[in-house]
């Protein structure tokens, strides 16, 4: 009886650990996408009110996912199963949006001739377009398993920080890096699911294996990049796209 007391006590505190260690990154996430958008406004002298609808559309719903993110842990932390649960449908919507949005803005960027200068825009296609199915099918995944928190909570993490990209070129000195680039935006959302990583060591003494799938969906789709993005049906696709 006596373990038992002692068990319980402990068992909670590592959920606790868990929940605010989900709401910190939450939070890590949504500073360093504010502050790479922040950035770009400054840049650009706060022209982006004249970007069209779409444009405007795209970054509200990629926006009120991270808002949706940070208070779905906050949620968490308090408690609050039931009203996590409630909010889940609201971020269940917001993430098919943001898939189809996601793929509206890049093809419409290409069409428009609104690619970063540092990026080919074979690359930029590829990079964006892979980035939010990544995003689509960790969430999708982590909504199936919503039932299994240890599960849900992790592909859920890895799914928001493959959208941070577009707020990582925005921070990183891209022009600077040339062909580098896409690899430093990688580089810099690794560094996010290996935190999640050394948690997991230091809390359970071993790595969830959701971060491995959601780990390698980022790797993955961050090594077909180059190989996509300059491939003959891309490259035509572009040039009709940019005609």
């Amino acid at each position: 009886m006596a373990s038992v007391n002692v068990t319980r006590p402990a068992q909670w505190n590592m959920v606790a650990s868990e929940r605010r260690f989900f709401f910190g990154m939450a939070i890590a996430i949504a500073v360093t996408v504010i502050f790479g958008f922040t950035l770009n406004a400054a840049r650009m002298n706060w022209t982006f009110f004249e970007l069209p609808p779409h444009v405007h559309l795209h970054a509200a719903a990629f926006f009120a996912w991270i808002m949706l993110y940070v208070v779905q842990n906050w949620v968490i932390v308090r408690g609050s199963i039931t009203r996590h649960r409630q909010l889940g449908v609201l971020g269940a919507a917001i993430a098919v949006s943001m898939v189809v949005l996601g793929i509206v803005t890049t093809v419409a960027a290409v069409q428009q001739h609104r690619v970063p200068p540092f990026f080919p825009p074979g690359i930029f296609l590829a990079l964006d377009v892979l980035g939010v199915i990544g995003f689509g099918i960790l969430t999708a995944w982590a909504i199936a398993l919503r039932k299994q928190a240890a599960w849900h909570k992790r592909l859920m993490l890895c799914g928001t920080i493959l959208v941070m990209s577009p707020a990582l070129g925005r921070i990183l000195p891209m022009p600077l890096l040339g062909k580098f680039a896409p690899l430093a935006v990688f580089a810099s959302m690794a560094v996010y699911v290996i935190a999640g990583m050394i948690f997991d060591l230091r809390l359970h003494g071993k790595i969830h294996p959701a971060y491995f799938w959601g780990g390698g969906v980022l790797a993955v789709t961050n090594v077909l990049v180059g190989p996509l993005g300059f491939s003959p049906p891309v490259q035509r696709l572009v040039e009709r796209l940019a005609a």
